[in-house]
């Protein structure tokens, strides 16, 4: 018998088939069952995934039942209460928390992509004034592809790299946008000298999502 497998016996036939035994760093191991439609021509049915992990993923890790959430291995209790969000999401692209260099280089990279093409902002004028504004960032938001055609290769790692800068960068930049239509007001464009994620310190501009 194959060491970490687990022997699968379909007594309608007498037919076998092996399933490879994973581990992860956390939690129990794992029936890789890839191979039994395959085989037995057979799904499996888990309501709720209570007995599934639906993929493998090197970043998060969660158990809803323990109340487990890790970043990276990291807990989200401890992200929330002692890293800021670029230091957060610095770990979820680059695997570990930044030093202070590190971190401060990160912010100024995405200071320099907060501006969003003027024509992007002409979107706003084909939403209705009450629209729901997560509508319009959904919407504004797609059409990022067409400004920044250049990085949109999801195998390359400088595109992704990049692509997710500008999404953080633009962000910000797009539900103010939202805000202000709203409200029929002009567009307020990016201060840099500012912090760059200010806008959602605001109560009222959060709770307007």
């Amino acid at each position: 018998m194959i060491k970490n497998t687990l022997t699968l016996i379909d007594n309608r036939t007498g037919r076998t088939v092996e399933l490879p035994i994973q581990s992860g760093i956390a939690g129990p191991p794992v029936v890789d069952i890839r191979g039994l439609y395959g085989e037995f021509g057979l799904f499996t049915l888990d309501p709720g995934f209570k007995s599934t992990a639906s993929c493998t993923s090197r970043i998060t890790f969660i158990d809803g039942e323990k109340g487990i959430l890790l970043y990276r291995g990291y807990p989200i209790e401890q992200l929330a209460e002692k890293s800021s969000f670029t230091e957060t999401a610095y770990l979820l692209m680059k695997g570990e928390l930044p030093s202070v260099g590190q971190l401060q280089e990160f912010n100024q990279l995405i200071t320099r992509h907060t501006m969003v093409h003027e024509q992007l902002l002409n979107f706003y004028q084909g939403f209705r004034r009450d629209a729901h504004p997560m509508a319009i960032m959904v919407g504004v938001v797609g059409a990022l592809s067409a400004f920044y055609h250049d990085s949109l290769d999801i195998h390359d790692p400088q595109h992704r790299e990049i692509s997710a800068i500008r999404l953080l960068a633009k962000i910000p930049t797009i539900a103010a946008a939202c805000y202000k239509h709203s409200l029929g007001q002009p567009f307020v464009y990016p201060d840099n000298q500012l912090n760059w994620y200010f806008l959602f310190q605001d109560p009222t501009l959060f709770s307007f999502f």
